[in-house]
């Protein structure tokens, strides 16, 4: 029988790039595939998909078969245009072929494995859930105990997560034999091979179900609001989170819950700043305070501390004070809270003020001024 052309066979024009080559053939290979195709030529177009495939997207080939036909495509490797393994290792490769075992088989021949490699009757852990969660800074810095409501899977409790209405309406699946799988052995490019898939009969849990529950309708679970109190440890920061064990989905097949993992968002602080268990904040101080020293009540998270100013003190001066800061996760022991000083210099002053600011700066010793030293510097 005289072979079509192979533009034809993917339809495509012979200017096509090897783009819409593979893309073409990629459409036709799931259509024509001899597990899910119900035609019944399909092995034969398969493999006549493959061929051309092979030719038109190795560019020697291609330009062969643009130049000689058919002849001069299988000149390239064995009989039929396959090229043996070569035709799979080139443009269109393992990796082609692979997509499509991968579509069909579960993940490159594995058939009737669920993600993860699980067979559908083993048990299986429930997926976990994230949320986030927005606190004030005080929450954060003391810890606080706050109840959220989420969407969970959980254990149907009509049934006890059987799936069926009595014990009794639960038997082992008869093709499989309760393994959840069956093996099969199919005519592929690559020879005979066997595969193992999930059984059609009982969808890979190996056993059947009669009468399924009416409220859950055979799942064993069911989605429900559920309200969890979430205990938020002293010290957590912005972006950090914790893990609740048991607060996620429910598992399949008598597995355990998932975890539910909670991000936090934390407010700012009108004051203090936070680095990492350290508390940054100003205080503003007048020339007079600064000048001459001075006691100034300060106000921490933990309540008010007396903060002393010596005299004489400078602009932006940083002062520490211990153990006032944020308490460290699960440690009895607390960051520091640095305060800086901050100069205020006033808009306007009274006529008495500026009389004894004059003079003031009367008696002022500007002998060693700043303005001396910026003079020196440039002379």
């Amino acid at each position: 029988m005289s072979k079509r052309d192979y533009y034809d066979v993917l339809g495509v024009s012979k200017d096509a790039s090897g783009q819409d080559i593979k893309k073409a053939y990629r459409k036709l290979a799931r259509k024509y595939h001899p597990d899910v195709s119900q035609e019944e030529d399909a092995e034969t177009k398969f493999k006549e998909v493959q061929e051309a495939y092979d030719a038109l997207s190795d560019e020697q080939k291609r330009a062969a078969y643009d130049r000689f036909g058919h002849e001069g495509a299988q000149g390239f490797g064995g009989a039929g245009g396959f090229g043996g393994f070569e035709g799979f290792g080139g443009a269109g490769g393992f990796g082609d072929i692979g997509d499509i075992f991968e579509q069909f088989f579960g993940g490159g021949g594995g058939g009737g494995f669920s993600s993860g490699g699980r067979r559908g009757n083993q048990a299986a852990q429930g997926e976990s859930i994230r949320i986030q969660m927005t606190i004030s800074f005080e929450e954060a810095a003391f810890g606080a105990t706050k109840e959220v409501s989420i969407n969970r899977d959980e254990e149907c409790t009509r049934c006890g997560g059987l799936g069926a209405k009595s014990k009794d309406d639960i038997s082992t699946c008869n093709r499989c034999n309760g393994r959840g799988v069956i093996n099969q052995v199919q005519q592929t490019l690559l020879g005979r091979m066997q595969t193992q898939t999930a059984c059609p009969d009982c969808n890979g849990k190996g056993k059947v179900i009669k009468d399924k529950c009416p409220e859950c309708r055979g799942r064993g679970i069911n989605s429900k609001t559920a309200k969890i109190k979430i205990k938020i440890p002293a010290g957590i920061d912005d972006g950090q989170q914790i893990r609740i064990r048991g607060k996620g989905n429910a598992g399949l097949n008598g597995g355990p819950s998932g975890d539910l993992y909670v991000y936090f968002n934390v407010k700012k602080h009108k004051f203090y700043t936070r680095e990492g268990f350290d508390l940054h904040g100003e205080i503003p101080v007048t020339f007079s305070q600064a000048t001459l020293g001075d006691e100034i009540e300060i106000q921490t998270l933990k309540g008010k501390v007396k903060l002393k100013v010596p005299a004489g003190t400078q602009p932006n001066t940083e002062f520490r004070i211990p153990n006032k800061g944020i308490k460290y996760v699960n440690r009895e022991s607390y960051g520091d809270l640095y305060i800086r000083v901050k100069l205020i210099v006033p808009k306007k002053v009274t006529q008495k003020q500026q009389e004894l600011l004059q003079e003031f700066s009367e008696l002022e010793d500007k002998s060693d001024s700043i303005w001396d030293k910026v003079r020196g510097i440039f002379k």
